[in-house]
Formats: structure tokens, sequence, C-alpha cells
């Protein structure tokens, strides 16, 4: 699986990740929701640069433009709650492709220890398709790996992109060793570590609960 940091490139997107970390800034939830959905923005530009293209005839008033058009036929999965805002970011730019949304929770054994479940699928068939799976915070990397296999149940994808905002060193080698090869993971930050509880640091806190408010356990 290759994995392609965008953050260590000098762009905006470097700012729209800080404002997400910075306490100061990230109580604003409507700012906190619309960081990640340009966050998603930014990325499905890049990620498009991956699409295959063909030149097309495009009649204006005058005459024939000759422009190259993508010609994948992407599905845009998300795993819920969190994920609610990235995914339409993508959906801004890349508003031709069909969705998926796959729910996934850490169901806790006791304080620290806890498995990730599935129990929700609503998905087009994927068979043949250009896939990117979206989920701001990769801690573990099991969201991530369950909701692949979930998808799976859907077909067979061409392509298959996952992006997040911030993945932690863990998660991204224990999915090194879960999806294909041919695989490309996409993040705006990569952060070194995971606490007791399997949050990433620094990281920036629980984005559902920022974007959406606490949730009762």
């Amino acid at each position: 699986m290759q994995v392609i940091n965008l953050s260590l490139q000098n762009s905006i997107l470097n700012r729209f990740v800080a404002e997400l970390r910075d306490i100061n800034i990230q109580g604003d939830r409507l700012r906190f929701r619309r960081n990640i959905e340009r966050i998603g923005e930014v990325m499905a530009y890049e990620i498009s640069k991956q699409f295959d293209y063909e030149v097309c005839d495009i009649p204006t008033p005058l005459a024939i433009s000759h422009d190259k058009l993508d010609r994948n036929d992407v599905v845009l999965g998300t795993i819920l709650r969190a994920g609610l805002p990235f995914h339409h970011g993508f959906q801004n730019i890349l508003d031709r492709a069909d969705n998926a949304f796959i729910s996934a929770f850490r169901k806790y054994k006791d304080r620290l220890n806890f498995e990730v479940m599935t129990e929700y699928i609503a998905s087009p068939s994927v068979e043949g398709k250009t896939l990117i799976l979206t989920d701001p915070m990769l801690a573990t990397g099991s969201s991530m790996e369950l909701a692949y296999k979930a998808i799976l149940s859907k077909g067979t994808p061409k392509n298959i992109y996952l992006a997040s905002i911030i993945a932690s060193q863990p998660a991204i080698d224990y999915l090194q060793t879960k999806m294909p090869e041919s695989a490309i993971c996409w993040t705006a930050a990569l952060d070194p570590e995971l606490d007791d509880h399997s949050y990433i640091v620094p990281g920036l806190g629980d984005a559902g609960d920022l974007s959406f408010g606490t949730k009762e356990d």
C-alpha cells in the first residue's frame, strides 16, 4: 500500500488541519465541520489526478473544444458518523460519484479495551469501479479495514483509495498488512503514536463529538 502524506507539501491544507487541532478554534463547531469539508475538497482534487482521462469533444457556441475528462466510475464510501463532513467535501468535487455508507463503532469491554463493530452498510456495486473510502481519523486502522471488508460484499473495485485527515503511524503499519498492495492511502497529517485509549497523539480529540456534539454512551 502506497502512502501519500500531503502535510509534507507546503499548501493551505496545513492551515485547515492546524485549525482542527487548535483547542482555541475547534470549539466553533461550524468552522470545525467546514475545515473537515475543505480538506475533503482538496484531497478529492489531489486524488482525481490519479484517474484515467480521455480527450472529449465539447461543443461551445463558437467551435468544438477538445478537453481531457475523467472516465472513472467512482464510489465514495464513508464511515459514520465523523466521516459525514469529510464525505461532503469529496462530494462537492466528485459530484458524479455514487455513494456508500458504513457504520463502525468501538464496543468497549472495559475502560481501555474495545473491538470495532460494523452494523450497517448501504452501497451500490463497486465491481470494477474506483472506490474511495473516507474516514477522518485513522487511529488503529480497524474501522477502515472492516469497512473495506464490508464493501467487498458489493464487488471487487478496480482502484482503491483510502482517505484520512489524520492517521497514526500504527494505523498505517496495520493497514499495510491488511490492504491490497495496489491501494493508495492519502492523509493530510501523519502522527506518531496512540495513547492508552487508542486516540491519536497529538491528534485533535474526538472528531465526531467536535462535529456533532458529545454522544451518550
